[in-house]
């Protein structure tokens, strides 16, 4: 796969947009190694061809490829789609026909440099002579990550819930994981015991995905929490609680973040990872959000062809955003109680705490949003100390810090930042073990009040 002179640039809206997936192989990177593999599931339920990609196996090709001014996240996903077509042209030999995929990279609008990955990912996939064909499925925040365009139409909307449904029970499996591990009578039966669950989940999403059967994924669900129990050594007592925040790829790619929720564990902690759904409910919330204030706008300039327009997307988002929460809600009323699993927090409500002091808008987006409001709440939820996980240099994890570290001094709470790129820092370890020192001299002090 040399790279030529780019002589042409292929259209973004031929090459880069919403595809059909029929006879394709609907290519998924993976972030969230439960939550890709179950969302995958999701897909082939539905009949299309999905693969969660090997990931980290192709940095080097990554970073051939890249400036390294990148986000550390483009890095990744570059080296993982340069890396598989690599190995499936070994394979396939004369047979390999690019054509025959579909790479999954979705995007943001806003400051976020997420969401130039594919734009500049389809510059480096033109420049390829046997790559130039290969399609870039994506989706986007402007409108909550609809997957028009992808299936038939009537069944767009089975396969977003079913596919919503996958994202909230992998924030299931990953909290569990994160509830045992540090509690296992026996070192790695936690990560053994995932392992497989995630596996039996797979054929759960993939037999009972398409018909929305999700109480039969919950029995399977319930049946995982409660053989995961039994890992659990009771004499083990309790740890300080830490939670986690930041940009959600590095968060959530153990290799990314050099598997920084085993690092806490070792040194004494029991970890709470941001959710992946907590996000899919912010995009929901912030296109509702933006056709409620473009329907005030246009009520006020009495134009009354956009209040109607408006009024659609206010009840199309906000239905979607109700059915998310609900369903969320379900399923964490059923599971979380059963092995003390740390809940979600509410978007709306994480916006009224940021209005309480005038922290940070809604109205500047990203991942900021979040974060900022999720660690206070994780303050007053009681846990003993908050990491800030993310790209070197990425700016809306910058503003979380910026803001959240004079709170937390005042607060008298550990606070970590831990920006990450390919580079090992030989400083990070300490970092981390100093920052557990004083989480453990707070779990001392005050206890820990959340599950």
């Amino acid at each position: 796969m040399e790279s030529k002179k780019v002589v042409s640039f292929k259209s973004l809206n031929k090459t880069v947009g919403k595809f059909s997936l029929k006879e394709r192989t609907f290519l998924i990177p993976q972030m969230n190694r439960i939550g890709g593999h179950l969302l995958a599931a999701t897909f082939r339920g539905f009949g299309i061809q999905a693969k969660v990609m090997d990931t980290y196996k192709g940095l080097d090709l990554g970073k051939e490829y890249t400036s390294g001014k990148e986000c550390y996240p483009c890095q990744i996903t570059t080296g993982d789609i340069l890396y598989f077509m690599k190995k499936e042209k070994e394979r396939l030999g004369e047979a390999f026909d690019p054509d025959d995929y579909i790479y999954f990279m979705p995007e943001s609008s806003g400051p976020c440099r997420f969401g130039m990955y594919n734009k500049y990912q389809r510059i480096i996939l033109d420049s390829l002579p046997d790559l130039n064909r290969l399609k870039i499925g994506s989706l986007t925040t402007d409108d909550g990550y609809s997957l028009s365009g992808l299936i038939d139409s009537e069944r767009v909307s089975d396969l977003r819930r079913s596919s919503y449904f996958s994202v909230v029970v992998a924030d299931i499996l990953d909290r569990l994981l994160w509830r045992i591990r540090p509690y296992e009578r026996e070192p790695g039966s936690t990560d053994a015991f995932i392992e497989h669950s995630m596996h039996r989940m797979e054929d759960a999403f993939e037999k009972h995905g398409p018909g929305k059967k999700f109480d039969q994924i919950l029995d399977e669900m319930e049946i995982i929490i409660k053989e995961g129990k039994d890992l659990v050594d009771p004499a083990i007592p309790k740890k300080p609680l830490i939670g986690m925040v930041g940009e959600i790829y590095v968060r959530s790619h153990v290799h990314a973040n050099q598997d920084i929720i085993r690092l806490l564990e070792r040194y004494g902690g029991e970890v709470v990872n941001a959710s992946i759904a907590e996000w899919m409910n912010y995009t929901s919330y912030d296109r509702l959000r933006d056709a409620k204030i473009a329907f005030r706008l246009s009520m006020k300039q009495l134009r009354f062809g956009l209040m109607k327009e408006h009024l659609k997307k206010i009840f199309g988002y906000g239905s979607e955003l109700y059915y998310q929460e609900f369903r969320q809600k379900k399923v964490y009323d059923r599971l979380a109680a059963q092995i003390g699993i740390v809940r979600d927090h509410k978007v709306g409500h994480l916006e009224e705490v940021l209005r309480e002091n005038d922290l940070f808008s809604f109205d500047a987006g990203t991942e900021a949003c979040l974060s900022i409001p999720g660690i206070v709440e994780y303050a007053r939820e009681g846990f003993n100390g908050v990491v800030n996980v993310y790209p070197f240099t990425c700016m809306p994890s910058t503003i979380t810090s910026s803001i959240i570290k004079p709170m937390m001094e005042q607060l008298d709470i550990p606070y970590l930042d831990t920006p990450y790129d390919a580079s090992i820092q030989p400083g990070r370890e300490a970092a981390i073990r100093t920052f557990m020192y004083q989480a453990h001299q707070h779990f001392n002090q005050h206890g820990r009040k959340a599950a």
